[in-house]
């Protein structure tokens, strides 16, 4: 009784080894080659999955997802032989487990090679400054090219990128000085464009204020002539109703037509007293210059004899 227990106790652990070496669990994103007696019998996706133990082998886990390696600086010539730099970074994923196990040893070595190899060509046919202003253009034709090559290799290139470019430091020299005077001359650009607006400014706002101060003087000097004109007009309706309460006064009165001319040319000078008086209002019985001037001419001598205005009369 105690030989059959220790056997099925050997049993029960030949099975639990014989199961712990058949089944395998494999992660998200990732597969496994199983190889039988030496050769490639499947690829185990992500999950859990059986083997034959001693018979059934599955190789070192590949990887799915997008990876990235980043190779050190690596010198290139340009076309116009100027020796420099360059580090790259290429992103890559596998597509194909099988090819990427069996048709390349190394993949990462390999993938450092071609893309070292790819590099020297493309630099090789652009000059030092092609080269610094020229990242994406190089950037596209390493990925056309990797890819092409990665292929049947199972690897899918999606991306290359130019990590850093080292110029010799002699170059690097007459690159910064030749920056600085570039910024001289934009900074020089920038203070002329400034002090140019500036001017203008300065040119428009004495140009307004001329403007204004014009069109201030202006409208004083009509305000001015307005009040003159005003004080003109009322002037000479002051004169007019003083000549015409005048008349009015004489014509009451019992004096002959050439005492009243006489009193009348007497009274003008009164009329016209004044600086703004530059008009006398003639009345239309003055329509006959002679007797006007026979008038004054009697007056003046019986004023002179008698020493008194005229007689009134009738």
């Amino acid at each position: 009784m105690s030989v059959g227990l220790v056997v099925l106790g050997i049993a029960a652990l030949v099975v639990l080894a014989f199961a712990a070496r058949s089944i395998r669990i494999i992660p998200q994103a990732r597969v496994g080659i199983v190889q039988r007696l030496g050769r490639y019998h499947r690829t185990a996706e992500s999950g859990l999955t059986f083997v034959i133990p001693l018979v059934d082998r599955m190789l070192p886990k590949t990887d799915l997802r997008e990876q990235v390696v980043s190779f050190q600086p690596q010198a290139v010539i340009t076309n116009d032989n100027v020796g420099i730099q360059i580090s790259t970074v290429v992103y890559y994923r596998i597509v194909d487990p099988r090819a990427a196990e069996y048709e390349v040893a190394n993949l990462r070595v390999a993938l450092e090679q071609i893309t070292q190899t790819t590099l020297r060509n493309v630099i090789g046919n652009l000059t030092l400054d092609r080269t610094l202003v020229s990242r994406d253009e190089i950037n596209a034709k390493l990925r056309t090219v990797l890819d092409e090559v990665t292929e049947r290799w199972g690897v899918r290139i999606t991306r290359v990128e130019i990590k850093e470019i080292i110029p010799p430091r002699d170059i690097q020299q007459a690159m910064e000085k030749q920056m600085q005077a570039e910024r001289d001359r934009r900074a020089a650009i920038l203070k002329a464009e400034g002090e140019k607006r500036s001017a203008i400014l300065k040119a428009e706002g004495e140009k307004e204020s001329a403007i204004l101060r014009a069109e201030g003087e202006r409208r004083s000097a009509v305000l001015r002539a307005e009040g003159e004109a005003e004080a003109y007009r009322k002037v000479q309706q002051a004169q007019i109703e003083m000549a015409a309460a005048l008349f009015a006064r004489l014509h009451e009165s019992d004096l002959s037509p050439e005492a009243l001319r006489y009193l009348y040319l007497r009274t003008l000078p009164e009329l016209a007293r004044g600086e703004a008086n530059k008009l006398f209002v003639v009345p239309s019985e003055l329509q006959e210059l002679a007797g006007v001037a026979s008038v004054l001419a009697g007056g003046a001598a019986r004023d002179s004899s008698r020493g008194g205005p005229p007689p009134r009369g009738g």
